[in-house]
């Protein structure tokens, strides 16, 4: 048999041993694609996520723990593969780890038509494994939504460092600027001399590193913007920021020439996960307005099942805990079933059914149709209307049909 067909990570900045990657946005992007699209085989897919930020013991157990329960609900050929599957898990736990990962997640199958995919972050994941016929995505998909990029412009007194974050890890180091001035200063320079050559200095140190961030923005995709530095030196940046710059910055973290950058962007990324839930609540509220006014919304498991299946989703809104209840689809005459459990056999033609994740054939439809996936801590608004909603591209036909009436 042929070994499982492999998808490499593609080399970034972040390297850690074995020569092993840190994912970044736009690759992980394409790795969901490739999992929302997977076609089903007979081998079921392994789904495992696991949290490496404390000692191997941790993800361990819950691994552990897990297999052996799975060993004594599978059977016969359907045990075969999963253990052909486990395999390859467990060979890359042994060798594969990046230094500096904190999260993990693999999906491997075995059988006739194998697959295997190991990613990495520097971010944590949370330690869940699943055997489904599908790959289970949902914590990717929420991970990509909570650790976007942006850029993060760290200035002090005697330097500036300016940085691209993508998934909580540093990718791009993309200029450095250290004045060196002082040690002039009562040797060939007067001090009024050095104070205006250091105010000249200044203001063209500042025009520059605006030149740089525009760049950088408009060309990479950043649509955020975070100072980290002392208060002086971010505030007479951000004052001489075109509007345009201006809108994309998101908070100032204070920050010393003695911090370690690790730190500093650890704190970054603090605010910035709380600016990505406020506009996950803005997002809430553009639903609620759309959902009351009649307008281009649905609400609840069903609407935004059928919405997705249609094509119609901009954005499918998701609370963090929401849960929907057991589903089931036919293969055979495609009849699917959100909110009820299925039944011995399908209704409509007596075939045999399969359970339905809802939430999570919901957020591969929604990658399979290039929607936007928000997933929000908390909303009691959006908890209301049933933990789900979508807003839509397009109304669907029994809309328009009912507009019309």
């Amino acid at each position: 048999m042929a070994g499982p067909k492999q998808y490499s990570q593609v080399e970034d900045r972040k390297t850690g041993r074995h020569g092993k990657t840190i994912m970044d946005l736009k690759d992980l992007q394409k790795h969901i694609r490739t999992l929302a699209t997977l076609p089903e085989a007979a081998a079921p897919v392994i789904s495992c996520y696991l949290n490496l930020e404390a000692s191997e013991s941790g993800y361990r157990h819950a691994l552990d723990e897990r297999v052996r329960l799975l060993r004594k609900s599978l059977t016969g050929e359907t045990r075969q593969h999963f253990e052909q599957a486990l395999g390859q898990i467990e060979a890359h736990l042994r060798v594969g780890i990046a230094a500096g990962a904190t999260g993990l997640a693999i999906f491997a199958r075995g059988g006739h038509q194998p697959f295997f995919l190991p990613l990495q972050f520097r971010v944590p994941l949370p330690n869940w494994i699943a055997v489904n016929t599908t790959p289970s995505i949902y914590h990717l998909v929420e991970l990509k939504d909570t650790y976007h990029r942006y850029v993060v412009l760290i200035s002090t007194e005697g330097s500036a460092r300016i940085l691209g974050i993508n998934l909580g890890a540093v990718t791009e180091d993309v200029w450095k600027e250290s004045p060196d001035l002082r040690q002039r200063v009562g040797r060939e320079w007067t001090r009024e001399l050095y104070q205006n050559h250091r105010r000249e200095r200044t203001k063209r140190f500042v025009n520059e590193l605006i030149k740089i961030l525009d760049q950088l923005v408009s060309a990479g995709g950043y649509g955020h913007l975070i100072l980290a530095g002392s208060p002086r030196v971010t505030s007479q940046i951000e004052k001489a920021f075109p509007k345009h710059l201006a809108t994309k910055v998101v908070d100032i973290v204070p920050a010393s020439a003695h911090d370690r950058t690790r730190d500093v962007v650890s704190a970054t990324l603090v605010s910035f996960i709380e600016q990505e839930e406020r506009e996950s609540l803005a997002i809430v509220d553009r639903l609620l307005k759309e959902v009351n006014t009649n307008g281009l919304a649905v609400a609840g498991t069903r609407a935004s099942f059928e919405a997705l299946r249609q094509g119609q989703v901009d954005v499918l809104v998701l609370a963090k805990g929401y849960e929907p209840g057991a589903g089931w689809s036919c293969g055979a005459c495609g009849a699917t079933e959100v909110e009820r459990p299925a039944p011995n056999a399908c209704p409509q033609c007596g075939a045999k059914l399969r359970e339905l994740n809802v939430k999570e054939e919901m957020v591969r439809m929604a990658e399979r149709t290039e929607s936007g996936v928000e997933v929000v801590s908390h909303s009691d608004a959006l908890l209301r209307l049933g933990g789900v909603g979508c807003l839509l591209r397009f109304l669907g036909q029994e809309k328009y049909v009912t507009k019309a009436a």
